[in-house]
């Protein structure tokens, strides 16, 4: 099922959880009141979410997030809309799929790792050493077609 945790490991104690039921109980039982499990898996999910996503795709899944809330809040869970709003959710979820190593520390939870098979980071396109398929001229056009709104020319 499309956003669903499929795995929780402790790196501590070697424990391994992968039924969606037991890996949320388990963080709930190492979670104690201080951490909860929620917080814990939606932290882990929106990090990959953004490593995997492009700047544009992720600002509409968040402001369908908030969408889909609202119309949960007024009742709307089984209305048309919110069941195309939740069908968009879910797609946008298709090709998010990753690790994302936290660590648990009094009622915090901090990410300290994550990778992806889909990332959208390349270290050969962010590289000072690679030439790539970026050309620096190409910045020119981008910067004069966004300035023109100041009336600032580039020359």
């Amino acid at each position: 099922m499309i956003g669903m945790p499929v795995r929780v490991k402790n790196h501590n104690d070697g424990t391994e959880k992968t039924d969606a039921l037991e890996l949320f109980l388990y963080l709930n039982k190492i979670g104690h009141l201080r951490d909860p499990r929620r917080d814990n898996l939606l932290t882990a999910h929106l990090d990959i979410d953004d490593f995997t996503m492009n700047r544009e795709h992720r600002k509409i899944k968040r402001e369908l997030d908030v969408k889909f809330g609202d119309q949960v809040y007024r009742g709307f869970s089984f209305s048309p809309e919110c069941d195309f709003t939740r069908w968009c959710i879910n797609r946008s979820q298709e090709l998010v799929e990753g690790t994302v190593t936290v660590k648990l520390y009094k009622g915090s939870v901090n990410v300290v790792g994550r990778k992806s098979p889909l990332s959208l980071y390349s270290e050969e396109l962010v590289s000072m050493n690679v030439q790539g398929d970026y050309d620096p001229v190409d910045a020119n056009g981008f910067i004069r077609v966004n300035a023109l709104r100041y009336g600032i020319k580039n020359n």
